[in-house]
């Protein structure tokens, strides 16, 4: 019956949605020992998977429905998925965005044709004035997750993963609400019991993950994670049903690690995704098994660029790609040349260097160099360090 359901929601959508390519990762493969296949949904229009699921429902709402016009409370891909769907619909869409929420995501919402309404400092407050818009004006609420038709045009991610691999083993999935893993697993058991259906959380929003190992619905009473698009604190009800009956784990998996994961998808398959789209990505080195075919989810590309250029900066860190350290020197010619010296010797590359007579403990005789330097790794750092050290020189490791 939920095979049926799903391939009818990618009939109804399938002029629209691009079926995403499932790419294997070499890189992955060999970290997790299993065969990875990178289902790519940040490929997909607007960025993300949930176009899929509405404009499945949008277009499965009758014509007094659509006349009506449909509103939304969102913040991130639900927002844009929504408003393009009605665009292409000739559907009048509101969208009720917290008031904090960036500018990009804002004007993109309004590029795909959505009528923004900021309200509030964040998601409940946006949902209280759209509930508000749907009792005044008779409009479709559409939900992100908790909802049949849109579960099932999420599930045509699962559809398009079996159609290429068949045979496969598990599908690792992200969960925030429950929508995508909900529509995914459906199906996949509907076509194969077998396969392994494992969802994917951030410790910092596990919502999810705490409902299914205690069997009963629970919710956070705060959220505290990177990975936006995930962190969800009251998971749906309608999802939470679906993910007991089908869904076979969900692992937790920490933000460092996600960051990670992100970083070497974008270093090693030139591919970009939001810190939400990597956690599945993020869950492949604690699976208990190996040898098995296994799909990852890559839900989401929608990431700040700002928001990016941190999360590579502070990778790098953690990775010990960037070594950042402190001298104080003698204020006297030819210090800063000697130091110049031994970095260059030893293959450190200066990415920024501060030069500062005041910052030094004894600013009348000395100045405090601060030093960050690209590296090959944690060795090369303690390379740098020793090296240091044998030519005299005495180091304060900022990070």
């Amino acid at each position: 019956m939920y095979a049926k359901l799903v391939q009818d929601a990618r009939e109804n959508i399938k002029d629209v949605v691009i079926k995403t390519p499932l790419l294997h990762s070499p890189v992955f493969s060999n970290l997790s020992g299993n065969e990875v296949y990178l289902k790519c949904e940040n490929l997909q229009v607007t960025g993300a998977y949930k176009i899929r699921g509405a404009l499945n429902k949008i277009r499965s709402l009758s014509e007094e429905e659509k006349e009506k016009g449909v509103v939304c409370s969102s913040a991130g891909n639900h927002a844009q998925g929504v408003a393009y769907a009605a665009t292409l619909s000739h559907v009048n869409s509101t969208i009720v965005m917290p008031e904090t929420t960036p500018y990009l995501k804002v004007q993109s919402t309004k590029d795909f044709g959505g009528n923004v309404v900021l309200h509030g400092s964040c998601y409940d407050d946006a949902f209280q004035e759209a509930s508000r818009i749907e009792k005044e004006n008779g409009a479709t609420f559409l939900h992100p997750f908790n909802d049949p038709d849109v579960i099932y045009g999420q599930g045509t991610v699962g559809l398009e993963i079996l159609e290429d691999i068949p045979n496969l083993d598990v599908i690792l999935c992200p969960i925030g609400g429950g929508g995508l893993i909900s529509g995914v697993a459906l199906y996949a058991k509907s076509i194969n019991p077998n396969i392994k259906v494992i969802g994917v959380q951030a410790e910092g929003a596990n919502a999810m993950y705490r409902s299914f190992k205690s069997g009963t619905l629970t919710s956070l009473d705060k959220v505290d994670t990177i990975a936006e698009g995930i962190a969800v604190k009251t998971p749906g009800s309608l999802t939470f049903s679906y993910i007991r009956d089908y869904v076979d784990d969900i692992i937790t998996v920490k933000d460092s690690t996600i960051v990670d994961s992100l970083l070497i998808l974008t270093e090693k398959h030139k591919l970009l995704a939001e810190t939400s789209g990597a956690a599945s990505l993020a869950a492949l080195k604690k699976l208990n098994f190996k040898g098995k075919k296994v799909a990852a989810i890559i839900s989401g590309g929608n990431i700040d660029m700002l928001t990016l250029s941190a999360l590579i900066r502070s990778g790098l860190v953690s990775r010990g790609r960037l070594f950042c350290f402190t001298i104080e020197l003698p204020n006297t010619p030819g210090e800063l040349l000697e130091v110049s010296k031994i970095l260059s010797s030893i293959n450190a590359n200066v990415v920024n260097l501060d030069h500062n007579q005041f910052k030094a403990r004894n600013r009348f005789k000395n100045v405090l160099l601060e030093v960050t330097v690209e590296t090959n790794g944690p060795e090369h750092i303690h390379l740098i360090k020793n090296t240091f050290e044998e030519c005299g020189y005495f180091i304060t490791q900022l990070y």
